[in-house]
């Protein structure tokens, strides 16, 4: 224990960004995860209407 309370740790509070941790790459990665929600929905909807008509005939 120092003269004013314990000693600070150097580097405790101390963090790096590794690659692909910056905002931008957050961005990229949200944009893609929503093409790809919207792409599956328009692909099962595909899938769905072409089942919906080979059953009816």
């Amino acid at each position: 224990m120092g003269l004013f309370g314990p000693k600070k740790k150097r580097g405790e509070h101390r963090y790096y960004l590794l690659p692909g941790m910056a905002r931008s790459n957050r961005h990229h990665r949200r944009r893609t995860h929503v093409a790809a929600v919207v792409f599956g929905i328009v692909i099962s909807l595909i899938i769905a209407v072409i089942l919906i008509l080979t059953n009816s005939r």
